[in-house]
């Protein structure tokens, strides 16, 4: 075998594992509803990217500071479901969150230094969405 194959096969390899073994946050409950939480550093930013696509709703979650948007963690996390009962509360470790709804309309407040956004989704349990909230 040449060496130049050699060595391409050997950094594939490498390059595939590391992204193999990027480690998601665990998962976790509120009110009987998983959801996985994080995005802090970029191997888990891609972990919990690459696991959305497995998810009803992804919120990202970012806000605008010196002129440019950053990431955020500590964001509450409040879902209504169309009887306007609450059927998720959390906090979000990160700036992504990964909620597993079923399918149905829900509210979403998302509070954040004091500020409150609501935003409505439509949840199909065959179509994976991403929800942007960003505070200004």
């Amino acid at each position: 075998m040449n060496s130049h194959i050699k060595n391409f096969l050997i950094a594939a390899c490498i390059t595939f594992g590391s992204v193999a073994y990027a480690q998601i946050p665990s998962t976790q409950y509120s009110q009987g509803i998983s959801y996985i939480t994080g995005g802090v550093g970029e191997e888990e930013s891609q972990a919990i990217l690459a696991e959305a696509k497995q998810w009803p709703l992804l919120l990202e979650l970012s806000q605008l500071e010196s002129g440019r948007g950053v990431w955020i963690s500590g964001a509450m996390i409040k879902i209504l479901n169309s009887q306007n009962q609450v059927v998720f509360d959390a906090q979000a470790d990160g700036p992504y969150i990964l909620i597993n709804l079923t399918g149905g309309q829900y509210q979403i407040e998302a509070a954040y230094l004091g500020v409150t956004q609501k935003k409505t989704v439509n949840i199909q349990s065959s179509t994976p969405q991403k929800l942007v909230i960003f505070w200004k």
